[in-house]
């Protein structure tokens, strides 16, 4: 794997973890996530224009990734609302490729080799790390389950796109209708919330718009490598978002604990790398 390579899947990985913060950041995160929604649309255009169409095979697909996102969005909000990007951030990319692991595994076969369950221990170990003394705190409980139901959409996302990229004439052609159909979501936020978008000044509503973008770039990015690299070490070196996530919520938002959040972030980006290698 070339050095240009490398770091176009680090690229990747900080831009993910960047616009999460963006998010964990900014006054109204319905809004902001919304304005990511459609973000998403015109990278998904200008692909669709130059991508074959992906198939009605698809479609349901599609679909069923659309609703499923509006899930996501809910719940990342809820998570970002109440819990700190350092302790959010890591488990809900933690435990998802745990659960994707597992689900391929009981949905369509794929056995796990041994490199996999080390990485699953790992990311438990992590995840047991941030949740150390919880319960003892004031970190509001409802932040770890809204992160792990996160987790558990993303899986069910990746299960579903996995299925329908496979059934798809076209993989582009599969991405670029995805990222349109996100106009939904985007459309079901503003019809909802009208009044608090017309009071969003107009830098923040370019800058949620810019993460949009910056999250369609970072998928972009990865996808690219991804045709260029072994599957199992692109997917590997894009978890290193996880450690992005909590440097950028330790040292930008103050969060800590900090030793303990750093160690578990470095901790659960070990395990998900093994899981990445392992494929």
């Amino acid at each position: 794997m070339s050095l240009s390579l490398v770091l176009i899947v680090l690229a990747s990985a900080f831009l993910h973890a960047f616009w999460n913060a963006m998010v964990k950041g900014s006054a109204d995160k319905t809004i902001v996530l919304g304005l990511i929604a459609l973000g998403h649309v015109v990278p998904g255009i200008i692909i669709a224009t130059q991508a074959p169409l992906p198939g009605w095979a698809a479609v349901p697909y599609i679909i069923a990734s659309t609703l499923i996102h509006w899930g996501y969005y809910y719940f990342l909000n809820l998570a970002y609302r109440i819990g700190d990007l350092s302790l959010v951030y890591p488990i809900t990319r933690g435990l998802a490729p745990v659960l994707v692991a597992l689900g391929a595994q009981i949905w369509i076969g794929e056995s796990l080799p041994g490199l996999a369950w080390l990485g699953i221990f790992s990311v438990s170990a992590g995840v047991m790390v941030l949740s150390q003394g919880i319960f003892k705190t004031e970190v509001p409980k409802l932040s770890m389950v809204a992160a792990v139901i996160v987790a558990a959409i993303v899986a069910a996302y990746s299960l579903v796109d996995g299925v329908g990229v496979r059934l798809s004439d076209s993989i582009m052609g599969y991405i670029a209708w995805l990222f349109i159909a996100e106009a939904f979501v985007a459309l079901f936020i503003f019809k909802t919330q009208w009044q608090r978008l017309r009071m969003m000044p107009l830098k923040p509503c370019l800058l949620g718009f810019l993460g949009g973008i910056l999250s369609a770039t970072a998928y972009a990015l990865v996808l690219y490598a991804k045709t260029e690299a072994p599957l199992g070490v692109v997917s590997a070196l894009r978890e290193t978002s996880v450690i992005f996530a909590a440097l950028i919520g330790v040292f930008w938002f103050g969060e800590g604990p900090k030793t303990r959040r750093l160690l578990a972030g470095v901790i659960v980006a070990f395990g998900t790398i093994m899981i990445g290698l392992a494929h």
